[in-house]
């Protein structure tokens, strides 16, 4: 639904989706001037005697967002500084200004801001968002007399409010979405989660803490996740460190080589060691 009036004059179809130059050039510049704009669809309106959620019934053209030609008056009678103050709120500055060329020439200036229900420093963020055009040599002009508290003719303002309503739902989405997603490529850890029997051989997921692992009921001990029981011990000697002594004999291993694949068939990681050399064995 279009808000505020309608402009019979369109042709069907009519979307108004300007540039930041094309703002500045085609439509402040020429209301600044008293020249005709391309398209009669921007209103004058004062946007500091109403709050956002007025505006849109103000403008001529319009979904999801509006435009205005407004005035922008100053907040101190001898400062530079503009008055944002609205009926229930205001409206304050975010980011930095972006200045807008066309080709190599600098034509205006672009400054977003947000409005804030109540009074500085104590308002309340809202979701409504103005995006405010100035021409470049708006400030070059010299003070009124007459202590008048106007400090620009015109200003264009582009109003919006942001939506933010899919958020908090997408990132729960995206967790249900992962625990599917792992349940689906490894259904042995989950019914072990849930208290199911123990599966042999199962496969680790690639991201999984041990203590994940030793909250898991089907795992049991640190010793029997790491392959290692009563009877058959792994030793080291201080002297020559061998690794996985058992009933058989003792296979030594010299510090830095690595286990061979056949020696750790007894571990669920079923993977190869690697012996540090620099730890010292105590």
């Amino acid at each position: 639904m279009m808000g505020g009036k309608q402009t019979s004059d369109l042709p069907p179809g009519f979307r108004f989706h300007p540039t930041d130059e094309e703002l500045i050039m085609y439509y402040l510049r020429n209301q600044a001037t008293s020249m005709p704009c391309p398209v009669s669809i921007i209103p004058e309106v004062d946007i500091y005697k109403f709050d956002p959620w007025e505006l849109p019934e103000k403008a001529e053209f319009g979904e999801k967002e509006w435009y205005f030609f407004t005035p922008r008056d100053r907040k101190y009678p001898n400062g530079v500084r503009p008055n944002r103050a609205a009926v229930s709120g205001y409206w304050k500055a975010t980011g930095t200004d972006k200045a807008i060329y066309s080709g190599s020439k600098y034509v205006g200036v672009k400054k977003a801001l947000v409005f804030y229900k109540g009074r500085p420093p104590k308002g309340i963020k809202t979701d409504w968002i103005m995006h405010e055009y100035r021409l470049s040599e708006s400030r070059s002009l010299p003070a009124r007399q007459n202590g008048s508290m106007r400090l620009d003719d015109w200003v264009l303002c582009r109003i919006y409010k942001k939506k933010n309503l899919g958020k908090a739902n997408s990132n729960t989405g995206m967790m249900m979405m992962m625990k599917t997603e792992v349940e689906e490529t490894n259904p042995e850890i989950a019914s072990c989660s849930e208290g199911g029997p123990q599966v042999q051989g199962m496969k680790l997921p690639r991201a999984c803490s041990l203590t994940h692992l030793l909250e898991m009921d089907c795992f049991g001990s640190i010793s029997q996740l790491l392959g290692d029981n009563n009877n058959n011990p792994a030793t080291f000697d201080n002297q020559n460190p061998t690794l996985m002594t058992n009933n058989n004999g003792i296979v030594p291993f010299g510090l830095g080589e690595v286990v061979p694949h056949q020696y750790t068939q007894n571990s669920i990681f079923n993977q190869p060691i690697f012996v540090n050399p620099a730890f010292q064995f105590q």
